[in-house]
């Protein structure tokens, strides 16, 4: 039952009569988020931030021989929907249906060839699954970064 209402609901979401509607991507004109740019812990340093971009696994049914494409790395028969929300937490960008085995840097690819689109000088917050690219800042690749490292610096 509850995949049924993951299914609902991602299909409601991504619908064109939703989507055109209340998903919207940024532009040259978005303005930064006042939680950044009236924080002088955070601002300057996100300056052109847009939000965050991350993918998550919702559970899948696909037809038999399909499985084998939808399993991921935990076992798990899911697809990877890459999703993209501004500071204030409302969605500016979703794509669904992608297999379960699919990495994230290959699914924000195919995002950003068909029709994500990140104005010059912006960029999203994402994890080190993504790509090293000027629309995004990931994390450096092998450092570990450690709550009590947070908690030093008065950032957190």
């Amino acid at each position: 039952m509850p995949n049924r209402a993951f299914n609902c609901i991602l299909n409601a979401v991504t619908s064109p009569s939703f989507y055109n509607v209340y998903v919207n991507l940024p532009n040259e004109e978005s303005q930064l988020d006042s939680y950044i740019s009236d924080n002088p812990k955070f601002f300057p340093y996100f300056e052109g931030a847009l939000g965050a971009l991350d993918g998550t696994h919702i559970n899948a049914q696909p037809s038999a021989q399909d499985c084998p494409c939808y399993c991921n790395c935990k076992g798990l028969l899911t697809q990877n929907v890459l999703a993209a929300t501004t500071f204030d937490m409302h969605f500016c960008y979703i794509l669904s249906g992608w297999e379960g085995s699919a990495s994230d840097g290959g699914v924000y690819h195919d995002a950003w060839v068909h029709d994500l689109s990140i104005p010059e000088g912006k960029y999203y917050l994402a994890d080190a699954g993504y790509p090293l690219c000027d629309a995004l800042l990931v994390p450096f690749w092998g450092v570990r970064y450690h709550l009590r490292e947070w908690q030093k610096s008065g950032l957190w």
